[in-house]
């Protein structure tokens, strides 16, 4: 089996801190995880993870928006998470934010109603995306979901050269992994 390769945001450690604005820069973020929070009809007391939340924006945006639900947000990059933190800190939202894994997800069994993932399935391997897929189907409870907003097989020339950016940043080896 293949060894997996942790990929950090941006592909460099050294890019991270600019991470929140070449999203906003270069996707359109607000309109992308709005309808993602709005696509996975939260409830109250619903348990949520935000899976490989990077800076945290989408579990605080649901968090503001739902606050009876308890949101999570993990990620294997603990530069990233510490910018999390301090934007949680800023915006005076109770989000706590966990070190680790997608392929081996530091949780219980059926702990989860809802997990949420956004331009992070791109930077997996194909042995890495089946490794995380079994860990959210052992995560989720019982009629959970998995609501994810990532990139596409890319159409027309503008969409193929802006995606020629994202896989010179992401790596074409994962990024030109889709089956199916």
């Amino acid at each position: 089996m293949a060894e997996s390769r942790y990929v950090p945001a941006l592909r460099f450690h050294w890019l991270t801190p600019a991470c929140d604005a070449v999203i906003r820069s270069t996707t359109r973020e607000r309109r992308f995880k709005s309808a993602l929070i709005e696509q996975a009809r939260f409830a109250p007391g619903q348990e949520v993870l935000d899976l490989a939340c990077g800076t945290g924006t989408l579990a605080l945006w649901i968090k503001q928006r739902h606050p009876s639900a308890n949101v999570r947000g993990l990620d294997g990059d603990s530069n990233i998470l510490g910018i999390a933190q301090r934007k949680a800190r800023a915006a005076r939202v109770d989000v706590p934010f966990d070190h680790g894994l997608s392929t081996c997800l530091p949780y219980p069994d059926a702990n989860f109603d809802r997990v949420v993932s956004s331009l992070f399935l791109h930077h997996l391997s194909w042995a890495d995306k089946q490794r995380t897929a079994a860990e959210l189907l052992r995560v989720l409870r019982p009629g959970g979901e998995l609501h994810v907003a990532d990139w596409g097989r890319a159409t027309g020339t503008v969409m193929r050269t802006a995606f020629f950016a994202v896989q010179l940043l992401d790596g074409f080896a994962n990024t030109g992994q889709r089956r199916g």
